[in-house]
């Protein structure tokens, strides 16, 4: 059975700007921020089989106060060392879901974050970051990540890594986006990145101005919904405040 930990870096608001800002639920107001800001979670997710401890999309990158990322704490604190973990499953390569696949040491040199991992990532989409830069992409970050030895490039419309782990090109949030379905053997776990990334969206109908393509967004969150239904999958929703983790009834 599958292991699901939730690996929060807090709650933010992003407006138009893409900027990702620090929100306090008990005491800021989203009508304060500016115009069309979206209140979101940051959560990338562990998902422990018997083969692999897997990172599913890796956050903003922040520190603590200690200098410890908050992506080891987080780890650390679910009983893990970040040591241990063997896939980085990367959805796409927008900077709120890979500043965390980096890190300077205390030399300044810059390492990948998960030293013993292979960071899989969609070809195309690679190719897509570094082309069409900020604000969506950091393409320096992008080509360090790059650059190292821990890439393992992922192509076509669909594959299999390791013989359960499916990966499919879905291009609605952005037009070289990928889903992952982890089955174990005993449970179904889907990752949906940013074409499912609130639970709610699962329940409503409706185009998000955000998506590269809103309406083939909505299209795949209905279809991933039956399916998710029908086969008992377990949604992991990386934006979710309250629910990061559902099974769809």
């Amino acid at each position: 059975m599958a292991k699901i930990f939730p690996l929060s870096e807090g709650v933010f608001t992003v407006g138009r700007d893409k900027q990702f800002i620090p929100f306090d639920l008990n005491n800021d107001e989203l009508t304060d921020r500016s115009t069309g800001s979206l209140l979101v979670e940051v959560q990338p997710f562990l998902v422990v089989t018997d083969k692999d401890l897997i990172v599913l999309d890796a956050g903003l990158g922040f520190s603590g106060k200690d200098g410890i990322m908050q992506i080891h704490a987080n780890i650390a604190q679910a009983g893990y060392s970040y040591e241990d973990v063997t896939k980085v499953l990367l959805s796409h390569l927008h900077k709120d879901h890979t500043g965390g696949v980096l890190q300077k040491d205390a030399n300044g040199l810059v390492k990948p974050t998960f030293p013993n991992a292979e960071y899989y990532v969609y070809r195309p989409e690679a190719d897509y970051a570094l082309k069409t830069g900020y604000p969506s992409y950091h393409p320096e970050e992008i080509e360090a990540l790059l650059s190292t030895a821990k890439i393992h490039w992922l192509d076509g419309q669909s594959g299999l890594i390791d013989d359960y782990i499916t990966y499919t090109h879905s291009g609605g949030h952005c037009p070289e986006h990928i889903v992952y379905l982890i089955d174990d053997g005993s449970d179904k776990v889907f990752y949906g990145g940013d074409e499912a990334p609130q639970l709610k969206q699962m329940k409503m109908k409706y185009v998000a101005k955000y998506d590269f393509d809103g309406k083939k967004a909505m299209a795949l969150r209905e279809q991933y919904g039956e399916e998710g239904r029908r086969e008992g999958w377990k949604f992991l929703f990386y934006h979710d405040v309250t629910t990061p983790v559902a099974v769809l009834s």
